[in-house]
């Protein structure tokens, strides 16, 4: 049975509480106080992180989306996007909104929320960088990205173990795969060194060790295994597919 299949299907024994349980609970019209009564499964579980990765990208998203002050159109066709592209059944789909509109309250407890979802994923800095990655594509869904965006993603960032050079390195990398990928042409060879986070000038050798690097990083099976909801698969899918794209108009580019 599924994540989802054991949250929805009973069976429950161990109280997965704090903020992202109460938030779940309600997400998932599950009426409890402290948290939703999840089966029995201790932290670090593949299951209840996958749990906890769903939770905090949806209300996450609600929150960076509303962090110039308004949502945008663009923004809201993100998250409906990725939610499209997971394949969500009705009623995860249901949950998805409701955590997205949670995440817009003035009340959302974000802080707690990070801290807790770090505490979840215990040192699984592939899986943190996805959830990472996803938000940045969300805060440029409307092509604009102001400096209150930017201080969000930075709060974010920090608060999951990542510092400034390292979001910056991702938004430019996250930036140009989103190019390759919106493009009805051919995209530069600038953009395709930009989506592997590589200079120019890199020599082959280093070329091939980032490549693989960013393959094993978001290697679908891999990020499933530490947590990555199953249904987002396609979204680390799409990953590795800009990430070869671009090695591979490099390495034609250098011959």
């Amino acid at each position: 049975m599924s994540w989802w299949g054991k949250v929805i299907g009973g069976g429950f024994g161990f109280m997965f509480g704090g903020p992202l349980g109460a938030l779940a609970g309600m997400a998932m019209g599950h009426q409890f106080d402290k948290g939703l009564n999840i089966t029995e499964l201790e932290s670090g579980n593949t299951e209840r992180i996958q749990l906890a990765f769903f939770t905090a990208t949806f209300s996450v998203m609600g929150y960076l989306a509303k962090a110039d002050g308004q949502v945008s159109k663009s923004e809201i066709q993100m998250a409906q996007n990725i939610m499209e592209q997971m394949n969500l059944n009705p009623e995860q789909r249901k949950a998805a909104i409701e955590l997205f509109n949670k995440g817009k309250q003035d009340d959302f407890e974000l802080d707690a929320i990070l801290h807790q979802f770090k505490q979840e994923c215990q040192r699984r800095t592939n899986l943190l960088q996805m959830f990472l990655e996803i938000l940045i594509a969300t805060a440029f869904a409307d092509n604009s990205f102001d400096k209150t965006e930017h201080a969000a993603l930075q709060h974010i960032a920090t608060s999951i173990g990542f510092n400034a050079q390292q979001l910056d390195h991702l938004i430019s990398m996250v930036t140009a795969q989103q190019k390759s990928h919106s493009s009805t042409s051919k995209p530069s060879i600038g953009n395709a060194y930009a989506v592997l986070g590589v200079e120019k000038d890199i020599s082959d050798a280093d070329l091939k060790k980032a490549y693989r690097r960013l393959m094993s990083q978001h290697h679908p099976d891999k990020l499933v295994s530490k947590g990555l909801p199953e249904e987002m698969i396609k979204l680390a899918n799409e990953k590795t597919s800009e990430i070869k794209s671009a090695y591979e108009q490099i390495k034609t580019s250098r011959k």
